[in-house]
């Protein structure tokens, strides 16, 4: 068993990576019932919070549905964090997770996300204060390094530990690697490996496949994979891991129906969070995948990005259904 804090987790646990734009609650939602077992919010600006910027204090928005579920949160200066915890709080999240990853060149050019690995001892230091200030667990999702030159990450994961942080997720990627080449997961092994580690080490990036989790679990020993870009369009991908985890056998593919289904109950329930336009706009980027491999859907998929009316767009997942209702996915 797995324990993040006083959170049980089963063993080799599958964690929804946070993603802006992606993790949003209708999101979190169809992954948590096709078997995520943590799920994490969109990282969350700590100046938008303590401004109370609409869009940071609305992905603030969990359910109990979700739990366990970690709202995930960035910056680099101490007070604004401070701050942000006592607003984070009020949402009573199970984890609060600190982004010390995210390459994106508006976050680090302000010194927050992956940019904080030029400065070990303000992250240290910062993840300190943030444990002091809360009885939520906390935790830290970071990368390799800045760049190949300056890969600490056993000694830093073991410093976080140390200063109290209850769980460590690692993509295995440089900040300068953005999301080019391979994942790199045998430094986030030496950090498994390390005989003073004793908090859960969860490997992130390019688990893209079953046997990839397989790999993750059984050669580099890790406590759990946080799987992020694989899931977009598709949240059976924690169902497909979990069945080749019982069975060694590749799980059929959803049936259309279900893929339907699926896309149908995300858009309402996006609808319903963020309002009609927001709602479609952002499910958009979901259906690439949820169609995907069905042979001449092209058009399909084009009607759905390019209609703007819920209507719409609900009357071309019926069509769909209609045409393809004797289509080999059925």
């Amino acid at each position: 068993m797995i324990k993040i804090g006083n959170i049980e987790l089963p063993d080799f646990p599958l964690l929804l990576a946070p993603m802006e734009d992606v993790s949003d609650p209708p999101f979190r939602a169809l992954c948590k019932e096709q078997g995520a077992d943590v799920v994490y919010t969109e990282f969350i600006s700590s100046e938008g919070l303590i401004r109370d910027a609409a869009k940071s204090t609305m992905k603030l928005d969990i359910y109990e549905k979700e739990r366990p579920v970690g709202i995930q949160i960035f910056g680099a200066n101490l007070d604004s964090m401070l701050r942000t915890i006592e607003i984070v709080e009020q949402s009573k999240p199970d984890i609060i997770d600190i982004n010390f990853g995210c390459p994106v060149k508006k976050v680090v050019s302000k010194g927050a996300g992956a940019g904080i690995l030029k400065d070990i001892d303000l992250m240290v230091s910062l993840t300190e204060a943030m444990v002091k200030h809360t009885k939520l667990p906390i935790t830290v999702k970071t990368r390799l390094g800045w760049d190949a030159n300056s890969i600490q990450i056993v000694e830093v994961a073991e410093r976080l530990q140390d200063v109290g942080c209850k769980a460590i997720s690692i993509h295995g990627r440089t900040r300068a690697q953005m999301y080019k080449g391979e994942a790199n997961w045998k430094p986030i092994a030496e950090v498994k490996n390390n005989q003073r580690m004793h908090i859960p080490v969860f490997g992130n990036g390019d688990v893209t496949t079953p046997e990839k989790a397989i790999e993750m679990r059984d050669i580099y020993e890790l406590d759990g994979a946080m799987i992020g870009r694989a899931t977009i369009g598709n949240p059976w991908f924690f169902r497909e891991i979990k069945h080749y985890f019982k069975t060694g056998e590749h799980l059929a593919p959803p049936t259309m129906t279900e893929r339907i289904e699926a896309a149908r109950r995300h858009l309402q329930m996006a609808i319903d969070w963020k309002g009609e336009r927001l709602g479609i706009v952002e499910t958009r980027r979901h259906y690439t995948n949820y169609f995907k491999g069905i042979p001449h859907f092209k058009e399909h998929r084009l009607k759905m990005v390019t209609t703007d009316d819920a209507e719409g767009v609900f009357a071309i997942f019926n069509e769909v259904i209609e045409k393809f209702r004797n289509h080999q996915f059925v």
